[in-house]
């Protein structure tokens, strides 16, 4: 593996000698490995990529709408006095004949980026402070891709926050039922179907053009910032493969879902599963301190449908990749995706709980 690997990077124009391959990171979708080069500067390092096709089966498309957004927000930010570019932005390494990307012997399509230094992951956000600095960054992610040129973005994986969508998935893969597991997860099924008059609301205000078309990220969530390892403070959105035409309300409900809650979205011991107010109204007033010049009246009124949806939507598409066999995303152990249903179904209902007391406060910025 780690001579395929030194052969793919070798397509990468860095200069110097590759000497460390390491795997990196737990994400959900693609393969990471860091690479550490030497050269005669000192030691550099990168993150190469392996895009899942069987999520992603158009990656040139992926590709071209990666380079297209970097570049957009490169020159956004170049005109920022004292703007760490090499820090805040996602830099792509071409290959040697100037692709953002390569192919392997069995068609894999592979990407390199210049890695990040000084920085960290997070999976939850524990503070306040945290949860409005990572709202704050997200809305301007958003407002940065406001005037993005034409022509319009690829849709990387058509349909991603149709809800109703989700739904008609998951009823397919109820009636299939390929791999026997619809007696171990018939409760949440239920519970699902119970709640799909909520599925449209969205996806009928922007097909009525109440809502506009914005380029977002489509999935939001804090595990997609990298910090400042030493201060905390988000420096770059990263995780840009589904960054597509899509709807801003669906980007705040996916921090709804990932950063109002302490607990892990595998969490096991659902009573640890409970919107934090203060957590919400941080978010929510660092979003809207970043969204709110470019937001239509519209979308700031259903940023809470949002919130239900989206965290909603998670757990049906957890609940459809366990039932067809958990070839979406990736997992450590038996039943993960049907726990991580199960956790995303618990904070939907929390939501709904603190639904009048979350659109007040929302009102009230």
């Amino acid at each position: 593996m780690t001579s395929d690997l030194r052969n793919i990077a070798g397509h990468f124009a860095v200069e110097g000698e590759l000497t460390a391959v390491e795997p990196f990171g737990g994400g959900h979708i693609n393969e990471s490995f860091l690479l550490t080069y030497r050269h005669e500067g000192g030691v550099a390092r990168f993150l190469l990529q392996h895009l899942n096709q069987a999520v992603f089966p158009s990656p040139a498309l992926v590709m071209d709408n990666i380079r297209r957004v970097t570049g957009h927000i490169r020159r956004q930010l170049e005109s920022s006095a004292g703007t760490d570019l090499g820090r805040r932005l996602l830099r792509l390494v071409h290959t040697h004949d100037g692709s953002p990307c390569c192919r392997d012997g069995a068609g894999g399509c592979w990407r390199l980026y210049v890695f990040i230094e000084g920085t960290r992951g997070c999976q939850t956000v524990d503070t306040p402070e945290l949860a409005e600095r990572a709202g704050r960054a997200f809305g301007r992610f958003q407002a940065l891709l406001i005037d993005i040129p034409g022509p319009r973005l690829h849709e990387t994986i058509p349909g991603f926050h149709h809800t109703p969508s989700r739904f008609a998935a998951l009823e397919r893969a109820i009636q299939a039922d390929p791999h026997g597991r619809l007696s171990a997860a018939r409760a949440e099924a239920q519970y699902a179907s119970r709640h799909r008059p909520l599925a449209a609301v969205l996806s009928d205000l922007h097909e009525a053009g109440d809502i506009p078309e914005r380029v977002v990220h489509n999935d939001a969530k804090i595990g997609n910032l990298l910090l400042d390892a030493r201060t905390g403070e988000p420096l770059c959105v990263v995780d840009l493969d589904t960054v597509m035409p899509g709807l801003a309300p669906h980007d705040f409900g996916d921090m709804v879902r990932s950063m109002t809650c302490p607990a892990p979205e595998d969490e096991t011991d659902l009573s640890r599963v409970e919107v934090s107010m203060p957590l919400f109204e941080a978010l929510a007033r660092g979003y809207l301190q970043a969204a709110a010049a470019f937001l239509t009246p519209a979308e700031r009124a259903n940023l809470l449908t949002a919130g239900k949806l989206i965290t909603l939507e998670q757990g049906v598409r957890f609940l459809t990749d366990f039932l067809n066999g958990d070839t979406y995303y990736r997992i450590q152990r038996p039943n993960h995706n049907l726990d991580r249903c199960r956790t995303q179904f618990r904070l939907f209902a929390s939501i709904v709980r603190h639904e009048r007391e979350m659109a007040r406060f929302v009102a009230g910025l």
